[in-house]
């Protein structure tokens, strides 16, 4: 049994919405907030998940409810 919990619905949609316009984000991670370009939001073993990219380029795999908004 997973422990994930959701996050609210319209961070949700924020994170749909910025990934289908393209469209940075700045999202606290931990302690850091980190600019982010959402690719993807999807759900993998009971949690959801962001794909992101950076500014720097890479690629980062993010659990939703280890972000903040």
């Amino acid at each position: 049994m997973s422990d994930y919990r959701p996050i609210a619905c319209s961070d949700h949609e924020r994170l749909e919405f910025a990934a289908l316009t393209k469209q940075w984000l700045d999202v606290r991670v931990g302690s850091e907030v980190q600019r982010l370009l959402p690719l993807d939001v999807y759900t993998r073993d009971g949690a959801e998940w962001l794909l992101a990219g950076t500014p720097s380029g890479e690629s980062l795999t993010l659990r939703l409810d280890s972000l903040r908004f």
